[in-house]
């Protein structure tokens, strides 16, 4: 997912003081879908299209919301600030 930065990168959320590392947000968000539903690479678009990348960009990477909720066909997919992924 590009937006006029770039890719939107997200750190999902984690227990530990481990190292992480950023990951490309249409990564995290397909694969939390593609866990959580029986949604195939052939039944979604690109994920841009459901989502604004400036506004994800400002919870999972300004931090200025605290989280997203948006559709992607017919799931309700929240992202938050701590890059938790849910889908319902």
């Amino acid at each position: 997912m590009n937006s006029e930065n770039g890719t939107v990168y997200m750190i999902r959320g984690h227990d530990s003081d481990e190292w992480v590392s950023p990951e490309p947000a249409e990564a995290v968000i397909t694969e939390a879908l593609f866990d959580a539903t029986d949604l195939t690479e052939d039944d979604i678009d690109y994920i841009g299209s459901y989502v604004d990348a400036a506004k994800l960009r400002a919870v999972v990477g300004d931090g200025d919301d605290d989280t997203i909720t948006f559709d992607i066909e017919g799931r309700e997919v929240t992202v938050t600030a701590g890059g938790d992924v849910t889908v319902a």
